[in-house]
């Protein structure tokens, strides 16, 4: 299996709101350089992808916030994924701040190409396969 690195984001300064502490809507935005970095790591990457006219919208997006973060914490993001089907994938995110989590979240996700949903394992299956051997290495759903 392939050793998949976390993400690292140090807040920065304009990422904090009046009470100095991370905004919320911030989050969102790591978990997707957090999902770019995981897919390069892959071989992946979406400038890859989109060459190939494949795009991965976003679906769902949901986030649990556990405690405030502010600048200049550092933020270490862990991916999973958590569902993979023919047509879309869920990725699992935990993001801490010393050791201590600070938020967990997941965001659905499928792929397209023209505006059609594709199935994933026909269209790009080795991607296929390497999700799917982190989707049995976390013990999520496979179907």
């Amino acid at each position: 299996m392939m050793e998949i690195k976390p993400y690292v984001h140090t807040v920065h300064y304009y990422e904090t709101d009046k009470m100095q502490i991370t905004h919320h809507s911030n989050y969102i935005r790591f978990m997707e350089e957090a999902r770019i970095d995981l897919m390069e790591q892959m071989g992946y990457g979406f400038e890859k992808m989109e060459a190939e006219g494949i795009v991965s919208p976003v679906m769902s997006v949901t986030c649990n916030y556990r405690k405030p973060t502010a600048f200049p914490d550092q933020i270490v993001i862990t991916l999973h994924v958590e569902e993979l089907t023919r047509l879309k994938m869920r990725f699992g995110y935990t993001m801490t701040v010393g050791g201590t989590v600070v938020c967990t979240a997941t965001s659905q996700h499928c792929f397209l190409r023209g505006g059609r949903p594709i199935a994933l394992e026909e269209e790009l299956p080795e991607f296929y396969g390497l999700l799917k051997e982190m989707t049995r290495a976390n013990g999520a759903i496979d179907n």
